[in-house]
């Protein structure tokens, strides 16, 4: 069936193209590798060059090493949108994976459009990165929709009905807002109290002021872990003591890091990863094997398997898409069949761009130990 369907690119498209010659695949990824939320983008870079180091040492796919081009972008819309111009003008990358945040990446969505270079894995589950329309971008993870539908299920199932929102002021938690409160209507609810915090910001106090008094018995965090462990410190010492539950770009590992085990005690998180400590999933063992072999100073982290997981669905849509490489069959390759990446399922289905809608529901228990 995949064959059948790469003989449809039409020849004039099968000549060589950037980033593709003999012996290499140049690959391209834009994100936070320094300042406060750099440490979210240094583990996706480490998840997605174990995965590159282990494939090149059996070398390579259809006899070319791949390569990552990494740059940083501080999680902010200017410099990945010039980022992305670099990587595709200047490196002449084939491909990109493993963007971070959702503004980052609405902002470069016309720059790889344009080009006609698809985008494989993003960390964002926003709405507005997964219209049909955008044929160049494919999602590993769940949506914030998946993601607040399960938390709020997950709540309700155990009698909260007063939940509240803190959320982060630009595309990513506006996104979960709305995620919130449309999973809040299935259950003839609306949130309590909602504040907002400006991107990249630390201080909370404001928005501590705002949903403290609101008597919620949950409040849903879609912000990153720095202001989400100010505002935990800051809720209790202002006597409040509601369920805190967070959405995945958290970083579940950061946040306890940044918190402490103790206080994180309890914080439940919604997962569109699984758990990079477990031994149930094929790919997650192979992770922490490569992770050992290949960096092994490295810790094992969410965000590290995210990015091995989105490596991974590069190289095995490479493989499928054959010697004769060109964009568009590699484009072709991702949508023509379900991919069985160790367990962790994704499919394009039916035109869509999102390829799971994977999500479960972690604790932090004592001594920071993460629990599903």
């Amino acid at each position: 069936m995949l064959q059948a369907a790469l003989t449809l690119v039409p020849a004039t498209v099968l000549a060589a193209e950037n980033g593709v010659s003999d012996n290499l695949v140049k690959l391209g990824m834009s994100g936070p590798l320094s300042g406060p939320n750099g440490a979210y983008g240094r583990a996706m870079k480490e998840g997605i060059e174990a995965h590159l180091a282990n494939v090149n040492g059996r070398g390579g796919v259809h006899g070319r090493r791949l390569e990552l081009v990494a740059l940083d972008d501080g999680y902010e819309t200017e410099p990945a949108v010039a980022n992305t111009r670099q990587l595709i003008e200047r490196e002449k990358v084939f491909a990109l994976l493993g963007f971070y945040g959702t503004s980052p990446t609405a902002a470069v969505l016309p720059v790889i459009e344009a080009a006609g270079v698809p985008l494989i894995g993003t960390i964002s589950g926003a709405e507005v990165l997964r219209k049909p329309s955008l044929r160049h971008i494919f999602h590993l993870r769940a949506s914030y929709g998946d993601e607040t539908a399960a938390i709020i299920k997950n709540l309700v199932t155990v009698g909260i009905r007063r939940v509240a929102v803190l959320y982060q002021d630009d595309g990513f938690g506006e996104a979960g807002l709305q995620g919130v409160k449309r999973a809040l209507e299935a259950h003839q609810l609306a949130p309590v109290a909602t504040a907002a915090v400006p991107r990249n910001a630390v201080d909370v106090s404001a928005a501590v002021a705002v949903i403290a008094k609101a008597d919620a018995q949950a409040v849903v965090l879609v912000t990153l872990y720095r202001p989400t462990a100010n505002f935990i410190k800051q809720m209790r010492a202002a006597g409040a003591s509601p369920f805190f539950v967070a959405l995945s770009p958290v970083g579940t590992d950061q946040l306890i890091a940044e918190l402490g085990a103790e206080q994180t005690r309890g914080v439940q998180v919604s997962q569109v990863i699984p758990r990079p400590w477990g031994d149930r999933l094929e790919v997650v063992r192979e992770y922490k094997k490569v992770l050992t072999q290949y960096a092994k100073q490295v810790q094992f982290s969410y965000y590290g398997l995210e990015g091995y997981l989105n490596a991974r669905l590069v190289t095995e849509a490479l493989e499928r898409a054959g010697r004769n490489l060109t964009r568009e069959r590699l484009m072709t390759a991702l949508r023509a069949a379900p991919f069985d990446l160790g367990g962790y399922r994704v499919h394009f289905a039916n035109g869509s761009n999102a390829g799971s809608n994977y999500v479960e529901i972690s604790v932090v228990g004592a001594s920071g130990r993460i629990l599903n």
